[in-house]
């Protein structure tokens, strides 16, 4: 009992010393056996992985695909399944939990770095954005997929569904701390939702811009969002009904050229959209908007006292500079 006293009296510090160390042996062989588990489960090249609820470890990267054909749990998260070998559509279907159509699927597939969907209400456009979204992010870590719409909460509901994709998918998202609609993924990947304004989206390079509704974005919004695109080498895909014969949504789908990969999904097309209900619409909204709304034509703006189209074919370029 004396010795025992003793010793607290002079608190031991040789045998406080040799308990410390044993603490500290004991904390760093956990840390390398999780160490071991991810690389062991990731592959040499994507050993990346997130610890104790979401508290971010180092993420290496060399360029290459993981090799993993199946998730990985470690300490309570989940490691995506690699998505090598898999389309587009069939990543949608076995990752995110979204069967896409014939012609949703012809989108997801596509590897055009400059795409237009020319589509009708509720055919989907939006679902089919947030799985290219998110298969972006996915696959390519540290880049920046931008959604544009005429209003922040379209491009938020769009980053909802690209939310719900990843957490289908055993993904950990979060807030960048940044931006109020965004996503962050454990490769440091983020899915931001841009505003309406085109003086306030500057400064972002991205590897994926999609823009929703495009037919109702201003031109200058369209304007300021290609720049992004320039060091990055990114994708550019539009996504809207038509909004009449005006716009750059119009113009890209009318004369854009062979650069462009055109997808017409009309609701006649459409598998789960209702045809009785498309009867219903087409009496209600008569000869002019319906064809607009549900068959993707663009209809001559309302209240233009001249056919867009007669003018332009009215016009001779053929004339040189006129000499007064």
């Amino acid at each position: 009992m004396a010795a025992w006293k003793g010793c607290r009296k002079n608190a031991c510090p040789t045998s406080y010393l040799y308990a410390g160390k044993a603490v500290t042996g004991i904390f760093k062989f956990i840390w390398l056996v999780l160490l071991g588990l991810g690389i062991w489960g990731c592959g040499m090249d994507r050993a990346g992985w997130y610890l104790f609820g979401g508290m971010s470890w180092p993420y290496i990267h060399t360029g290459e695909p993981a090799t993993m054909s199946a998730r990985v749990k470690v300490a309570g998260s989940v490691r995506p399944a690699d998505a090598r070998g898999m389309d587009g559509a069939e990543f949608a279907r076995v990752r995110l939990g979204f069967k896409a159509d014939e012609r949703q699927a012809e989108v997801l597939r596509s590897e055009s770095k400059r795409g237009i969907l020319n589509c009708s209400r509720q055919w989907g456009k939006s679902t089919v954005g947030a799985a290219m979204a998110v298969r972006r992010a996915m696959a390519k870590p540290r880049c920046v997929v931008l959604v544009a719409a005429p209003s922040r909460r379209q491009s938020a509901e769009l980053v909802e569904k690209a939310r719900e994709m990843a957490e289908r998918a055993g993904i950990r998202v979060r807030g960048d701390g940044k931006n109020r609609d965004s996503l962050v993924f454990p490769n440091r990947s983020r899915i931001i939702a841009l505003p309406g304004r085109p003086s306030t989206i500057r400064g972002y390079a991205a590897a994926l811009v999609l823009i929703d509704e495009a037919g109702y974005v201003d031109d200058r919004m369209y304007e300021a969002l290609r720049p992004m695109l320039a060091a990055t080498k990114g994708d550019l895909w539009m996504m809207s009904t038509p909004n009449g014969r005006q716009g750059f949504f119009y113009r890209t789908w009318a004369y854009g050229g062979d650069r462009w990969h055109r997808v017409l999904g009309p609701a006649t097309e459409s598998a789960h959209l209702d045809q009785k209900f498309l009867e219903e619409e087409r009496d209600v909204l008569g000869p002019v908007r319906f064809p607009q709304e549900y068959l993707c034509e663009f209809t001559e703006t309302e209240g233009a006292m001249y056919d867009r189209e007669m003018v332009r074919r009215a016009v001779d370029t053929g004339f040189g500079a006129l000499r007064i």
